[in-house]
């Protein structure tokens, strides 16, 4: 019986030693913003990017799930809309100092499904820090239209090659 009571007492500080509370956020590296740019119905006259609507900016995993779940996905908006994510402080525009030197890697799709998975997988690529060119990447744009959806992943300097070759990847793994 003694050796029951000393095996449990020595694993009680191992379990508290795993156990994390559960009601802590889940920190991101860094802050992402999601825009929203309906095009579907321009105005006559009116400026590029003038439809454009920030959403939201989160910093944890809850927050993106959260925000995630609640809006529509890409292949249910209208035509000529597109969805960005970009780096908080960046604006999805090539004016941004961020992106004025930047280029612009696309993986378009004819099936609306497929922009959907591309989507959804490289959001979670982009706030969990998976591509190798991080500090590279300014965003990405989910674009529907008429005739093929895209996917661009937006970079600081155009000439960084390597940056666009985890989107060329994600597009080829979703069967396109």
């Amino acid at each position: 019986m003694e050796t029951d009571t000393a095996a449990e007492s020595a694993e009680a500080p191992v379990a508290a030693a795993v156990e994390t509370p559960s009601n802590q956020p889940h920190k991101l590296e860094r802050k992402w913003t999601l825009w929203f740019d309906n095009q579907s119905k321009p105005k006559p006259g009116a400026a590029w990017g003038s439809s454009m609507r920030k959403i939201y900016t989160f910093d944890t995993v809850e927050e993106f799930w959260c925000l995630y779940d609640q809006i529509i996905k890409p292949g249910e908006v209208p035509l000529n809309a597109d969805f960005h994510l970009f780096k908080a402080g960046i604006e999805p525009k090539w004016e941004d100092p961020e992106c004025a030197n930047g280029g612009k890697w696309t993986v378009i799709s004819s099936r609306k499904p497929n922009l959907d998975t591309m989507w959804l997988e490289t959001l979670m690529a982009l706030i969990g820090e998976r591509f190798d060119e991080t500090e590279e990447i300014c965003g990405v744009v989910a674009s529907v239209r008429q005739r093929q959806d895209r996917l661009s992943l937006w970079t600081k300097n155009a000439a960084n090659e390597a940056a666009r070759w985890p989107l060329v990847r994600n597009g080829k793994s979703c069967s396109m």
